[in-house]
């Protein structure tokens, strides 16, 4: 008899909520097959069983806060040396939480296909016996169906406001469907949703909120646009987007004004000689601010392949601690839901967030002319205990003008 216990869950992590159990008392488990899936307030884990067996009792149910180390349920050893779910007729041929049908999944397949990921695979119309599995021993795990299958997840959130890159998009979802005849629900908060709740008042009551504005004329950066997409793909496989220029306008102009980039530790002022720069990524759950390492060192071709890393591993369920942690510096894109206009709150303990927008044509004065133009609002929330007005309307002009002028960034 062996418990199965919390693991280690990153930094600053100490609990978590249990989400789901795959497996119910008196399942037979394969090594490394998932038995539950805890969520925190920064990504959802999967925990595998360390020994086949059999699932004897479960501690903990679905909904419960637990903390690291505390035991979830017990597993007992397995009858004989085969045991494991490919071996169990329950096991091998259906879920134990859904009981959908595995039909046409040999069993030694299945003894390597968690439930998680063959519930999404009969969901997917694929056989899991196709997939490559990742975990441990080769298991397939439910991002391994995903993966395989395109199907789009978002099961990994973080931080504030529910905004995202263009790369990394989805639409919002609706409140729990209604029972016949009910004029409320009532749906308890997520401990990762909770959590979000936590760092946007923490960041409200922790600093002196601020936020500027300007405006973009995106003409120059969507004519390069045009000119490189095709070429920058079937050189690099990658589809340029908006979000690798504007962050490495911004890791220059926070270059140029360093406060910008800043964190306050007590009365210490900690300026920041790199840029990890966060992208919000919005998720069906809450939000996930994963960054990007040594930004301000890199291409925009670069830039924009680690922005698609970051994101398809967030949708992928396969964000590491790393990812979202070091953060110094956030871009948060309303503009894909069609914001015009908004205060993003900052990504606490930073000190500056930059808010893009919907591009809109609008008539501008250009030379003593009315033209009509691709225009951006962008917006600046900064820290004001630290960060002058004139600093985040000069940083926020850098960004304009590199923006608007985007070969003056090769020269810096």
């Amino acid at each position: 008899m062996s418990s199965i216990k919390v693991p280690p869950l990153g930094e600053s992590i100490v609990e978590a909520t249990v989400s789901r159990w795959l497996k119910k008392e008196g399942d037979a488990v394969a090594v490394g097959e998932s038995l539950v899936e805890l969520e925190t307030d920064k990504i959802t884990v999967e925990v595998p069983a360390l020994e086949a067996g059999v699932l004897t009792s479960l501690a903990k149910g679905e909904g419960d806060v637990v903390a690291v180390g505390e035991v979830l349920g017990e597993l007992s050893a397995a009858a004989s040396g085969g045991g494991g779910a490919g071996t169990s007729g329950a096991g091998a041929t259906e879920t134990g939480a859904t009981g959908v049908a595995t039909t046409g999944i040999a069993q030694d397949s299945a003894a390597k296909v968690s439930p998680a990921a063959v519930r999404t695979a009969v969901e997917a119309g694929i056989n899991p016996a196709d997939v490559q599995g990742t975990g441990r021993g080769g298991v397939v795990s439910k991002a391994d169906v995903m993966a395989a299958s395109a199907v789009p997840v978002f099961p990994t959130p973080v931080s504030p406001t529910p905004v995202a890159p263009a790369s990394a998009t989805t639409a919002p979802t609706s409140a729990p469907a209604p029972a016949s005849g009910s004029r409320e629900t009532r749906e308890k908060m997520s401990t990762r949703r909770k959590r979000i709740a936590e760092n946007l008042l923490q960041s409200q009551h922790a600093t002196a909120h601020l936020t500027t504005f300007n405006e973009i004329d995106m003409t120059a950066i969507m004519a390069l646009r045009e000119r490189l997409k095709e070429r920058v793909e079937k050189e690099q496989g990658l589809k340029l987007s908006f979000m690798p220029f504007f962050a490495k306008a911004a890791a220059l102009a926070l270059k140029a004004f360093p406060t910008v980039n800043a964190q306050i530790d007590g009365d210490t002022i900690v300026y920041k000689h790199y840029v990890n720069m966060g992208i919000a990524v919005a998720s069906d759950a809450g939000l996930v601010v994963p960054n990007v390492k040594d930004c301000d060192q890199k291409s925009v071709v670069q830039i924009g392949k680690d922005i698609g890393a970051v994101a398809k591993r967030a949708r992928d369920g396969k964000l590491a601690m790393d990812d979202l942690t070091g953060g110094t510096f956030t871009i948060t894109n309303g503009g894909v839901f069609g914001s015009l206009v908004s205060t993003p709150i900052i990504n606490y303990p930073q000190v500056a967030i930059l808010g893009l927008h919907k591009t809109q044509d609008r008539p501008v004065a250009i030379d003593g002319k009315v033209e009509i133009r691709p225009m951006m609002y962008v917006a600046l929330s900064y820290d004001h205990r630290i960060i002058d007005g004139q600093q985040a309307v000069l940083f926020l002009v850098r960004v304009k003008e590199l923006m608007e002028d985007p070969a003056a960034m090769l020269v810096y």
